[in-house]
């Protein structure tokens, strides 16, 4: 771990003041990623910027129906708040699904939102990868690639996105709101996290010296909610494949669905654009309809292409899981 100063923020104006005179400066709280990353030197960061102390771990009804999440709320703490659970259902089960119960009481809303991928080249210093130093080639395309990208992928970079959280909140249409020195901003999820095009080193649409104050949630939409992740074991395992939905149905027919998936690219893949298209089918048929849409390109890199079919399959389960 290369050498840092360190600063704790008393308030939200520090914290981002903090930042201002240090180009290579991070955030840090539960530091469950970044800390991991210093210690194999694919981040060193040259000031730290304590942000545990801000008041930031709150979740709070806001007028419209929906939920203002603190970014420093705890995922254990997110995850099992009565409100969440009984109006996000798949907010809760997806945070319940993510890493273990020890780093779920430590890592953040924001920090989850931020984490890194987790390609075995990207944190292979030894090896070629653009993300961590661009310009260097992908190793992951012609190597073992079987955790790896299959849509929205470049020729410059096929890694996937690992968070569960942020699949459920992409479904929920959530926004990330910011704190700069130049002032904050709200950014919707759906333009927060980047395809990997010909810059994978730039993960997200946030500034350098922007932080991530909170995560608003707006009214639960109506239908039932479910997430459901293939995995290589039972816990403490990224996905291979996971899908958040939210669907209604009555009288055997969709009413209307929201698809996202996990484990298949960049950043969380939705297409609201073909949301509309899978209105008043059966759910079986609404299921090739998404897979159809979410999956058109689709491709593997060799150890990766099972991901194609059980993309599909799980696809199929979902919708299967609300037929009766």
């Amino acid at each position: 771990m290369k050498t840092f100063s360190y600063e704790r923020a008393e308030s939200v104006e520090h914290a981002v003041e903090a930042v201002k005179g240090h180009p290579a400066a991070k955030f840090i709280a539960g530091g469950s990623n970044l800390l991991d990353l210093m210690k194999h030197e694919i981040e060193a960061p040259t000031h730290l910027v304590d942000v545990n102390h801000l008041g930031l771990d709150r979740i709070e009804e806001t007028p419209e129906g929906g939920l203002r999440i603190g970014a420093l709320v705890r995922n254990s703490d997110l995850a099992w708040d009565p409100r969440v659970r009984s109006r996000y259902a798949v907010l809760a089960r997806a945070l319940l699904a993510g890493a273990s119960g020890q780093l779920r009481n430590r890592a953040t809303t924001a920090g989850n939102l931020l984490q890194r991928t987790r390609c075995y080249y990207f944190y292979d210093p030894a090896k070629p990868c653009n993300k961590r130093e661009p310009g260097s080639g992908c190793s992951a395309l012609e190597g073992f690639n079987r955790i790896h990208a299959i849509v929205g992928q470049s020729e410059h970079c096929i890694a996937t996105h690992p968070s569960d959280m942020a699949i459920a909140m992409r479904v929920l249409d959530a926004t990330v709101e910011t704190a700069s020195a130049e002032g904050g901003r709200a950014i919707p999820i759906a333009e927060f996290h980047r395809l990997p095009g010909d810059r994978p080193d730039v993960d997200t649409t946030l500034r350098a010296d922007e932080l991530i104050t909170h995560v608003a949630l707006p009214p639960p939409p109506p239908g039932a909610q479910v997430y459901r992740k293939v995995r290589d074991r039972a816990s403490y395992a990224f996905a291979l494949v996971s899908v958040a939905a939210v669907t209604e149905v009555e009288d055997g027919r969709i009413r209307s669905a929201r698809v996202a998936l996990g484990g298949v690219a960049h950043k969380p893949w939705r297409k609201e654009e073909a949301e509309a298209g899978l209105a008043d089918q059966a759910p079986r048929d609404a299921a090739e309809a998404a897979d159809a849409a979410l999956l058109q390109g689709a491709h593997g890199h060799g150890s990766n292409d099972f991901k194609i079919p059980l993309a599909r399959q799980t696809l199929a389960a979902v919708f299967s899981s609300v037929e009766g």
